[in-house]
């Protein structure tokens, strides 16, 4: 007997069959595609959280000056200026894992155009700020070195700040705003970054050189800087050698003894990112070890059905062996019928599981990423599970003797 013959008389078997069929996938479509849908979340889940810090910036590590301490009280850390102008630029020039550090001083500050104002957030840096956050600009150009050190007054302004105070369609590059009622150009516009993983909108606010934020918006001790200092280290690989390289520079600097606790703060951006993806990760697997326990369930309803068929069909299989079947040919047939039972509950699992994973996505305003290789993966594993569960009633029905099974009734 031919391998098509074989296949032929088990797609005739299971469509005599129709409902019984239908319900025996039952368990494979399910596994199938609960473990594309949660997997196909996962990974968005986890692309989601490497945009969002990648948004903040390139292997960021943040340094803030110390904590006050009154009666018992401690102020946390950045209510005592600890950080000077000097810790900066021996950061930047002695930290041989750092890329490029700039200062960010912030407060609100109100902004007006010639029709409109808005309460924004003001934020007073360097030009190596917006290559620290990835920031492109997408209208104009950045100030330079030169603009910081003579305090130009110019402006870089999100994209908030330009529907606020222009509308959507208007440029604004080369007008002039106010804030606080001082006079400012703007000479560039951010791209769009979207909220923080705070739910904070990152385009709203405007970028001002530093020097021209503490003589016109809001001054403060000459000496220290009256914010906290953005660090992005060479790579990902780097950010732990490049924090420890700014905790030994600023306690050399500070003069600390080894018994004496760190004036300062370094934050590593990179590391919390990483326990985030570690966390998805966990998550994702947890919900498909869940989701392919239902392959498994599958499986055993393959092999309960195949058995009852196995039964019914007691007398067809001694009929068939009676003109010359041989075992290996039931063995077959039996073993094409739970393949196929289990493949087409597979591909049918497949498209479930994508439509699924789609409406969730769009329901609870979640990424989708698909996997090809896990649709692979789980279309080959249910084909598995079919041969694995088939094997056993497909061998009885094989084993069976001939007339005895004419015999039964």
């Amino acid at each position: 007997m031919s391998p098509t013959q074989t296949f032929l008389i088990a797609l005739r078997a299971l469509a005599r069959n129709k409902m019984r069929s239908a319900l025996t996938t039952l368990g494979i479509i399910i596994g199938v595609a609960a473990v594309i849908a949660m997997v196909a979340l996962g990974e968005g889940a986890k692309r989601e959280v490497e945009d969002a810090f990648t948004s903040m910036g390139s292997n960021l590590l943040m340094v803030r000056s110390g904590s006050t301490a009154r009666g018992g009280a401690f102020g946390g850390f950045g209510s005592m200026p600890s950080l000077t102008w000097g810790d900066l630029d021996a950061i930047s020039e002695e930290a041989h894992a750092v890329r490029a550090a700039a200062p960010v001083l912030q407060t609100a500050a109100q902004a007006q155009s010639e029709e409109q104002n808005w309460n924004t957030n003001v934020t007073g840096t360097d030009a190596a700020f917006f290559a620290i956050r990835n920031w492109r600009i997408v209208r104009g150009t950045g100030f330079t070195d030169s603009d910081v050190e003579s305090g130009t007054k110019v402006a870089v302004l999100g994209q908030t700040v330009v529907e606020k105070l222009f509308g959507t369609t208007f440029d604004p590059v080369g007008q002039s705003i106010r804030i606080n009622n001082i006079p400012f150009q703007v000479i560039g516009v951010l791209d769009k970054k979207g909220q923080s993983h705070h739910g904070q909108d990152n385009d709203d606010t405007i970028i001002i050189p530093h020097a021209t934020y503490q003589a016109k918006i809001k001054g403060g001790l000459q000496k220290f800087i009256p914010g906290i200092i953005m660090v992005s280290a060479i790579s990902a690989e780097a950010a732990i050698s490049a924090q420890m390289q700014i905790s030994a520079i600023l306690r050399d600097r500070h003069r600390l003894s080894a018994s004496d606790d760190d004036d300062f703060s370094v934050r590593n951006l990179s590391e919390f990112a990483s326990a985030q993806q570690q966390g998805t990760e966990t998550l994702t697997t947890l919900l498909a070890a869940i989701a392919a326990v239902s392959l498994f369930v599958g499986g055993i309803g393959i092999m309960n059905i195949m058995l009852v068929s196995v039964t019914e069909r007691t007398r067809e299989i001694g009929l068939r062996m009676a003109v010359g079947a041989k075992p290996r040919h039931i063995l077959a047939q039996f073993l094409v019928e739970a393949l196929t039972l289990s493949l087409v509950g597979g591909l049918i699992g497949v498209i479930l599981g994508l439509l699924t994973a789609g409406q969730l996505a769009r329901a609870f305003g979640w990424p989708m990423l698909i996997r090809a290789d896990i649709i692979v993966v789980s279309v080959i594993f249910s084909a598995v599970v079919g041969v694995v569960f088939g094997i056993y009633p497909a061998r009885k029905a094989s084993l069976l003797d001939p007339i005895e099974a004419l015999r039964y009734e």
